[in-house]
């Protein structure tokens, strides 16, 4: 499978972006690779197309299919398996956000609700600042699941209208709770 350089650069960089993400740079290769693909290719072709390991991409292909981010496809007449993502930009945002939040967000915030039922433990600043974390998390999450359960249509109509919402708030300053109060 030969690349062309513009393919090239994108799953290189999509590597480099992985690493900084917490996945292998391999994985990000092999998710650049299916993402810019116009047909679902068997692991054959990553190993080629990349020029890694067999089993670098197995595992790969493996963890991707934890994140929900690739398809497992079938081609009649051919035993392999192939893989492709989802065509709806969205749905991988989507995806994406649900699975961090899976990952990162919830136990984050079971972990401070825990130490706010242990009860007072001697600390209160600390005991503070862990209540205004989770809720702050919990305003974000509930911020979250609205958004999510939005019709893609309209979730895209509130996001051009953010900069309006944003001079909105910044005009009527006693709608917005985290602006700072001056004498």
């Amino acid at each position: 499978m030969a690349l062309t350089p513009l393919q090239r650069d994108f799953i290189l960089h999509f590597g480099e972006m992985g690493s900084r993400w917490g996945i292998a740079r391999t994985v990000g290769q092999i998710y650049a690779l299916l993402f810019i693909s116009e047909t679902p290719l068997n692991a054959e072709q990553i190993t080629d197309g990349l020029g890694v390991s067999r089993s670098n991409v197995s595992m790969g292909l493996k963890e991707l299919q934890a994140w929900d981010l690739v398809r497992l496809r079938h081609v009649q007449g051919d035993r392999r398996d192939y893989f492709t993502t989802p065509d709806d930009l969205w749905e991988i945002v989507r995806t994406l956000v649900a699975q961090r939040r899976k990952r990162e967000i919830d136990p984050t915030l079971t972990k401070l609700r825990e130490l706010e039922m242990a009860g007072p433990q001697g600390d209160p600043y600390a005991e503070a600042r862990i209540a205004e974390l989770r809720e702050l998390i919990e305003m974000m999450t509930t911020f979250h699941d609205e958004m999510d359960r939005m019709e893609t249509e309209r979730l895209v109509q509130l996001m051009t209208m953010g900069r309006r919402l944003g001079g909105l708030l910044e005009r009527a300053p006693n709608l917005n709770p985290f602006r700072r109060k001056t004498a």
